[in-house]
């Protein structure tokens, strides 16, 4: 198996023949019977700050904080939805057993999805981890491999929380600390009664669940998160956000993510509606749920999906997604470029206004809102991408991303199944390389690299059946090695192959003429291009440099593809693209 890449936190999974009969494990945890996850509990991890040595985590003596986890949301007993999965922070006091130290235990855990979610942390300075195996309900099993980051040296680019505290016997100091969700793949919707837990030394874990796959419902609308800037502040504002479906359905649901935050966010209420023009709703909103409950607060981290509502969604629409903030939010995550008008209000809860009246400022970015989902629909392609992806100089208002042309030619025809289309572009983003720095407030958007975002923009979207990877322009403009973007590309293929996708690369785009694209760029961009194109690692190529590339000078786009920057494609040119996707490519 290859060895992961240093500072990517990834998880790989390998599933080994099913077969229909127990096997013995070596060791009293492997031979008894299967219990819930709580009853092994053998570890402290969590302090009161007045008695930090009243736990001890990592054997010598250092614990987490209990009144930063408190403040970032994650209190004891509470769910928390991450990557989709919903995982309870255990209802512990301070000092009490908290988590297991994996050590080949067998847990009780009924479900069925498309993975399991693991709430983990490593204590030994560097990843540690091993292999597990899942049984079902029919007798079958499957093997996993599991990899946690370290609780103190980990990558803050894939954590689900960091806290700014450590606790140790002599007292607090400052100093991150993480926590992580991984995830492995189950055999999809094949019910789920045990997981043996790796054995590894210092391996902890504090919470698992079976993450369900979303069947019945697709992905219609999606947006990467790229960063945490400050925003506003925004205090009792109510936040309008117009974004574009691809398919339709006759039920809703909403997702907003707390990505990249260290405290919580409060959404008072929310709303959806057909736009009619600018923040002005075609009708009267009509307001979601959560859990019952007009609003939601959402720890740092995690996510909370509303309630399915009864709203029949149109294809190729714009909607109105509206959200009150009755608190002060000073920083937020936000997809920065949505080459897209949306809006903030006046003070108050303008959520069911149909009037934009109230919605005196432009936003040109989505805060928080990162999906909406219909019910129905066999599934949806996830497109992993940069600026070309994320629809720089297109025009604004009129949704001619190269995916936005894409979901239109499938709706138009009924030769392949009509999935949902979820651009998951980051302009700036890279392959290899995080431009944020994954925690705390930045003004770089640009994102964690594809790698390092991988599961929670490819993996954990809802119903994803085809991921379409586009990247590397970026990275070698920047002098990264084309042997180094391919070992990227590559282990993309081999993780989303491991999830049961289909994969498919586009190759790089010609750019001379752009400052950074030199003769020696361009070298490096061929290079990955010829891997693309030969190695085989995806199931099918999307030769997006042949289709744009001017003939007579083959590292520069054709003029008439090319906006002006002679690096992002214009309208022409991002229609070119995608109307050159064969759409059998897409289904296996």
């Amino acid at each position: 198996m290859r060895r992961p890449a240093p500072g990517c936190a990834i998880v790989i999974a390998l599933f080994a023949a099913l077969v229909p009969a127990p096997t013995a494990h070596a060791g009293a945890a492997g031979r008894a019977a299967p219990q819930p996850l709580e009853r092994f509990f053998d570890n402290s991890a969590v302090s009161d700050d007045a008695r930090p040595d009243a736990a001890d985590f990592d054997g010598l003596g250092a614990s987490l904080s209990a009144r930063d986890l408190s403040a970032a949301g994650w209190t004891p007993g509470r769910t928390l939805t991450v990557q989709g999965a919903r995982l309870a922070w255990p209802r512990r006091r301070p000092g009490a057993p908290d988590n297991v130290l994996a050590d080949g235990q067998q847990v009780r855990l009924g479900g069925r999805g498309d993975a399991l979610a693991f709430l983990v942390a490593g204590t030994k300075g560097a990843p540690v981890g091993g292999a597990g195996e899942v049984a079902y309900a029919d007798g079958t099993r499957s093997s996993y491999r599991l990899t946690m980051p370290d609780w103190r040296t980990g990558p803050l680019a894939t954590k689900a929380v960091a806290l700014p505290h450590l606790n140790t016997p002599a007292g607090q100091v400052a100093e991150r600390t993480r926590l992580y969700v991984v995830t492995v793949p189950l055999v999809r919707e094949r019910p789920v009664v045990s997981v043996r837990l790796p054995r590894a030394a210092g391996a902890h874990v504090f919470a698992l669940a079976v993450r369900a796959s979303g069947a019945g419902w697709a992905g219609t609308w999606a947006a990467a998160t790229s960063g945490y800037p400050a925003v506003g502040p925004w205090s009792d504002r109510t936040v309008r956000l117009v974004v574009h479906t691809s398919v339709g359905g006759p039920r809703v649901r909403l997702r907003f993510d707390n990505t990249f935050a260290g405290t919580p966010v409060r959404i008072g209420g929310a709303t959806v509606a057909v736009q009619s023009e600018g923040a002005t709703a075609r009708e009267v909103p009509v307001p979601v749920a959560f859990g019952g409950a007009g609003g939601v607060e959402i720890p740092a981290g995690a996510q909370a999906f509303s309630d399915p509502l009864g709203f029949t969604v149109p294809a190729d629409t714009n909607l109105l997604v509206s959200f009150h903030l009755p608190d002060t939010v000073t920083a937020a995550p936000v997809h920065r470029l949505a080459v897209q008008h949306s809006y903030v209000s006046v003070p108050g809860d303008h959520t069911a206004d149909a009037s934009g009246a109230a919605y005196t400022t432009v936003l040109t970015g989505w805060p928080l809102l990162t999906g909406v989902d219909v019910r129905g629909g066999p599934g949806s392609v996830v497109v992993i991408g940069d600026s070309i992806t994320d629809g720089d100089r297109s025009t604004v208002d009129a949704n001619r991303r190269w995916p936005d042309v894409l979901a239109r030619r499938l709706l138009s025809q009924y030769a392949v199944p009509r999935y949902g289309v979820l651009n998951q572009g980051i302009s700036a983003n890279r392959v290899v390389s995080d431009g944020y720095p994954g925690d705390g407030v930045s003004t770089d958007a640009s994102g964690v690299s594809a790698l390092d975002r991988l599961d929670r923009d490819a993996f954990a979207q809802t119903s994803a059946r085809t991921l379409i990877v586009f990247e590397g322009v970026n990275d070698v403009r920047r002098l990264a090695r084309a042997e180094q973007v391919v070992a990227g590309l590559r282990r993309i293929a081999d993780r989303a192959h491991a999830r049961g996708l289909r994969a498919l690369a586009a190759t790089i785009l010609p750019c001379a003429g752009e400052i950074q694209c030199t003769a020696a760029v361009d070298a490096e961009r061929v290079t990955v291009n010829t891997w693309i194109r030969d190695s085989g690692a995806f199931d099918a190529v999307l030769d997006f440099d042949a289709v744009l590339r001017d003939p007579q000078q083959p590292a520069r786009m054709l003029p008439v593809y090319d906006s002006g920057d002679h690096l992002h494609p214009g309208d022409a040119g991002l229609a070119a693209l995608a109307d050159s996707v064969d759409l059998r490519t897409l289904v296996s």
